[in-house]
């Protein structure tokens, strides 16, 4: 059940900004245009495989980059967007959001992230290890 509580709020969470985006940039005044709407199907998709729930880090904390190079620079021009503006237009969203981004990474991600450290070291490095 928790699982299911913390997927859902994620996608809440990615659909409003997504709309605040898609309000304010391509001018909807009601839904989504085409664009917004694939990417928030993407988004949702990539959510609901996430390996980390329910104790998934944010999406920019994450050690496993899931986002294909395309949509995750979607992603993140609409965060970088609509973050901001979640304070005022939905300051519950936005402070759940705030604490993903700063609180410790659970045990599966310092596990995963260390992994890829040594993986990323021994790639610069093959002959020093």
């Amino acid at each position: 059940m928790e699982k299911q509580n913390v997927l859902n709020a994620e996608k809440a969470t990615l659909s409003l900004m997504v709309s605040l985006y898609c309000q304010d940039k391509h001018g909807q005044k009601q839904g989504l245009c085409e664009e917004c709407i694939e990417l928030e199907a993407y988004a949702h998709q990539r959510l609901e495989r996430c390996q980390f729930l329910p104790e998934k880090p944010a999406c920019a904390k994450c050690p496993v980059h899931c986002y294909k190079p395309h949509y995750r620079n979607q992603v993140r021009e609409v965060m970088r967007y609509a973050g901001p503006r979640m304070l005022t237009r939905a300051p519950g969203a936005a402070f759940r959001h705030l604490w993903l981004l700063i609180k410790p990474d659970s045990p599966r991600v310092k596990q995963i992230r260390s992994r890829k450290e040594k993986q990323d070291e021994f790639a610069r490095n093959p002959r020093d290890l």
